[in-house]
């Protein structure tokens, strides 16, 4: 028998290692997504609703999906 991390083969540790911090950066992101599309001025109350239901409904697909296509996008300067 196996307790915690005593017997813990090279692969495992590997992916704890590497996958560990990357579900909490994908977390970290999630979450600003998800405060962003509420405090976004530049959508109205019901794109806010839509964004943040979508957000929550389909995580960081939807967070990724958001930053590319929901966020405002700067106006170019000439």
């Amino acid at each position: 028998m196996h307790l915690g991390f005593i017997g813990l083969g090279i692969l495992e540790f590997f992916l704890v290692l590497f996958l560990a911090p990357l579900a909490l950066l994908t977390f970290a992101f999630w979450i600003w997504m998800l405060v962003h599309a509420i405090t976004n001025d530049g959508l109205t109350d019901i794109e806010k609703l839509i964004w943040v239901i979508v957000i929550l409904f389909t995580h960081f697909i939807g967070a990724a999906i958001y930053f590319f296509v929901g966020r405002p996008k700067r106006s170019a300067v000439l």
